[in-house]
């Protein structure tokens, strides 16, 4: 699981920055999930190794332009290349609405293949690797924030043993790998318990912007590998966060600790901050630093390979 910043600039883009979008590579199935998808992210796309032929998921989070407006050019795109792929777009009401306004307007046509999905809390995709679920956040208008879940592998499974123990090489070996029980040919059963190593623990990955501090940040947020969280404001900002509903970065910080997360990722800085401002970047950095040490602040086209846990669950 790797994540690459497409966009880290909150409302409108900067030379720096662009607006809204996080990409979530798969390798090992070779797809792409995209959260958010701002002006111009086809072209962020482009300075990465990312294949657009690879998305298969876009999560909107809500409906602000700078986390929408690249959506139909991608969508254009991917259409015009003739490539065919599924593309299943999650988002809050109105977002089917807007797709199809946009395509009849503007003559695009779109895939068959592209499938449109409104959104509401709990769980929204499950398959035999990931599954993905969804809460409300608060902010000006209905948004979501998104987390991603891998699911528990067997550890090691271990091949000397069980033909020691005289299981055939074949199906009965995915089967023990599974974890499953199997009876041999002369009535003895052999558990997969007792030749896998410790379970593999999933990663988690959760994506939380626009939003202002609350408490179904920190209930998604639980113990999560990688939290991406907006940091609109710096903290003698603070009313104007509250007054915008969007977070400072003490807020994102307090939401990491008080979920416990691994790592924290600042996106989402507002322009007026630069190097050359009287309050920085890195000054943002500083403040949430102060309550959550394992934070970094994101910029553009920056990866971050979301690591295993060092430890095994039993």
């Amino acid at each position: 699981m790797q994540l690459t910043f497409l966009g880290t600039s909150s409302g409108v883009p900067t030379r720096a920055r662009n607006v809204s979008s996080v990409a979530l590579s798969l390798p090992q199935r070779a797809e792409v999930w995209l959260f958010d998808c701002g002006e111009a992210t086809q072209h962020q796309l482009q300075r990465t190794p990312l294949k657009l032929s690879h998305i298969s998921r876009i999560f909107i989070t809500h409906l602000h332009g700078d986390h929408l407006f690249g959506v139909m050019g991608l969508l254009a795109t991917c259409g015009l290349a003739g490539q065919g792929q599924e593309i299943h777009l999650y988002g809050p009401d109105g977002l089917a609405e807007y797709v199809r306004m946009s395509a009849e307007l503007s003559r695009t046509t779109l895939s068959d293949t592209l499938k449109i999905h409104t959104v509401e809390a709990g769980l929204i995709h499950r398959d035999d690797e990931y599954s993905v679920t969804c809460l409300p956040l608060k902010h000006r208008i209905t948004s979501y924030g998104y987390r991603v879940t891998e699911r528990d592998r067997p550890g090691r499974f271990d091949v000397e043993r069980a033909q020691a123990l005289g299981v055939p090489p074949g199906p009965l070996f995915g089967r023990l790998k599974n974890g499953e029980s199997i009876e041999l040919a002369d009535g003895r059963i052999v558990h997969g318990r007792d030749l896998n190593g410790n379970l593999i623990e999933g990663r988690s990955i959760v994506y939380c912007t626009d939003t202002t501090y609350c408490g179904n940040s920190v209930a998604l947020s639980e113990h999560a590998d990688a939290l991406v969280h907006e940091a609109t404001f710096a903290a003698e900002d603070e009313p104007l966060a509250v007054q915008s509903m969007h977070s400072t970065a003490t807020m994102a910080a307090r939401v990491a600790s008080e979920a416990r997360v691994r790592q924290l990722l600042l996106t989402h800085i507002s322009p007026r901050y630069t190097r050359e401002s009287a309050v920085t970047p890195d000054d943002l950095l500083a403040q949430a630093r102060a309550i959550f040490p394992r934070t970094e602040m994101a910029r553009d086209l920056m990866t971050y390979e979301v690591p295993r846990r060092d430890r095994s669950v039993a």
